[in-house]
């Protein structure tokens, strides 16, 4: 009998850090990995950002893995195995996921793999800011083998222990890990093989959050955006990514809930999306603020 192809799903709120997760076990890990990414909004910008490496990629957008996109997942999979035969599989979860619902699919449904382990990404410094533990969230953390406290240096040392707190009364088994930029020991992530049962979990998947994307053509003013990306907030955007140029360069946009930053990066097509709660309702007010940004607007505004 064939030995089943290791699963291991990362999950994590919006913005954790889950890509920069993957970015740091491509660029660390040798060994054949198949990756299975699903993004909330229409645009997929994180398969984007790891594109280019030697890793077989496969998308699934506009829903969720774990509701909506359940089938597909599944054709997905067995194509991943049919076409690729990887060592094993890192599947990234839409920060609006419920893990229970996928893990008891990939147990019951995927006779071919193996759930290796859950690692759920957890952004220290939101739930610093933003305390309020969210059903879902909550769900990621109970669900995980292993946690990543991310983001760690934005936070005091003293607030540290009190987030650790905060997750051990969740899940009081996954060990806790300290990280800056999901920076981590690849050998923690893989070989966890935890025994477990999932049950077909009533789910709850809360439409709290909605998005919109964007394909802009023009190039922008560094400064004028990093004030438009500190508006953000006002007009309910809790997380935006994706590609905008910059002054003749390239950059990758991240923000999430009030922070940001601007990367250098090769890309070759403009594209951002932005997910928030109602934050369609604001959509001529980003846009229109971005538009501000495009160079000639700056241009003609300083003669």
């Amino acid at each position: 009998m064939a030995s089943r192809t290791p699963m291991t799903l990362i999950t994590g709120p919006l913005g954790s850090g889950k890509t920069t997760l993957l970015r740091h076990i491509l660029a660390s890990v040798d060994r054949k990995i198949a990756i299975l990414m699903n993004e909330f909004g229409e645009i997929a910008i994180d398969s984007k950002i790891i594109q280019g490496k030697d890793v077989q990629i496969a998308e699934l957008g506009g829903g969720c893995v774990c509701c909506s996109l359940q089938g597909e997942f599944e054709a997905a999979v067995r194509e991943i195995l049919q076409v690729v035969t990887p060592d094993v599989i890192v599947v990234e979860t839409t920060g609006l996921a419920e893990p229970e619902a996928l893990i008891f699919d990939i147990e019951e449904s995927l006779t071919d793999v193996r759930l290796d382990g859950v690692i759920t990404v957890i952004d220290a410094d939101s739930l610093i800011r933003f305390p309020q533990i969210g059903h879902t969230s909550r769900m990621q953390i109970e669900d995980a083998d292993l946690i990543l406290l991310n983001k760690i240096d934005l936070i005091e040392t003293s607030q540290a222990a009190a987030v650790e707190e905060k997750l051990e009364a969740i899940n009081e088994t996954a060990a806790i890990v300290r990280t800056v930029r999901a920076e981590i020991d690849p050998q923690l992530l893989f070989g966890i093989f935890r025994d477990r049962t999932a049950t077909p979990a009533p789910h709850l998947h809360q439409p709290e959050f909605d998005s919109f994307s964007i394909l802009p053509e023009a190039g922008y003013s560094r400064e004028c955006l990093s004030a438009w990306a500190g508006q953000l907030q006002e007009w309910g955007v809790y997380r935006s990514k994706g590609f905008v140029q910059s002054e003749g360069e390239w950059l990758l946009f991240n923000y999430v809930a009030g922070r940001w930053e601007f990367e250098p990066f090769e890309a070759d097509k403009a594209a951002l999306v932005f997910i928030g709660k109602s934050v369609t309702v604001h959509r001529e007010d980003i846009l229109e603020a971005l538009a501000e940004c495009e160079l000639c607007n700056t241009n003609s505004s300083k003669t």
